[in-house]
């Protein structure tokens, strides 16, 4: 059978292609134990205690990362940005160091060394707490980043929604979606009630886990 060098050199690139590994990077990940979000992340909305905090922007598209250490894995949404650790939510930090919930064996230390790697957005999709698997936000204050995203053919410009939830610790505002403005006539969402409410909310908290104790308590920003 006759193959043409084009085509060898196609079939060549091809199989090369699909046996590049994933760029993995060794990095020290320290605990962090107050939820945050640089972009206006709802936490109520996605699993708190699997975040990232990178020192990078956070990306349109790259908000997924698979994190090993001591054998162990976990993928993290990389939602906020650090002063220049890698910062990793407690619970996950406390799951690769000993495999278990910081809520039922918390540990204290420092860096712990890892290694992480980017991972398609899917293989977050179980972080995602909204019912349709979009990326929450609040609408009264997260509306550059969306807007930025939405402009691009990214994926958090085609997955996410909008919220009249006035802060990332869901403790103000109204548990409502929002839509996305016409930008012609507006850049201010539309919600059923007024945008930026700061009714306080109940039943909808962040909860963090202390540092060192594995105690549970609500977030106040």
């Amino acid at each position: 059978m006759f193959f043409s060098i084009a085509t060898i050199a196609a079939l060549a690139a091809s199989t090369s292609a699909l046996a590049i590994p994933a760029k993995r990077e060794t990095i020290s990940v320290t605990p962090h134990d107050a939820y945050s979000s640089s972009v206006g992340v709802l936490g109520c909305k996605i699993n708190t205690d699997r975040v990232a905090y990178w020192p990078s922007a956070v990306s349109c598209d790259k908000m997924c990362v698979r994190v090993s250490a001591n054998g162990r894995s976990v993928n993290l949404l990389k939602i906020d940005t650090s002063g220049g650790a890698y910062d990793i939510a407690y619970d996950a930090y406390n799951y690769l160091v000993t495999g278990k919930s910081a809520t039922e064996d918390p540990v204290m230390g420092g860096g712990v060394s890892a290694t992480y790697e980017d991972v398609p957005m899917s293989e977050c999709e179980d972080l995602l707490l909204t019912k349709d698997k979009t990326l929450a936000f609040t609408a009264a204050n997260a509306m550059n980043f969306v807007t930025s995203c939405k402009e691009t053919d990214s994926w958090v410009g085609n997955h996410f929604s909008l919220f009249n939830i006035a802060n990332s610790a869901c403790t103000l505002g109204v548990d409502e979606r929002c839509e996305y403005p016409d930008l012609t006539k507006g850049n201010q969402p539309t919600c059923p009630h007024q945008l930026g409410l700061q009714t306080a909310m109940e039943g909808s908290a962040v909860k963090n886990i202390a540092y060192g104790t594995g105690v549970v308590s609500k977030a106040l920003q």
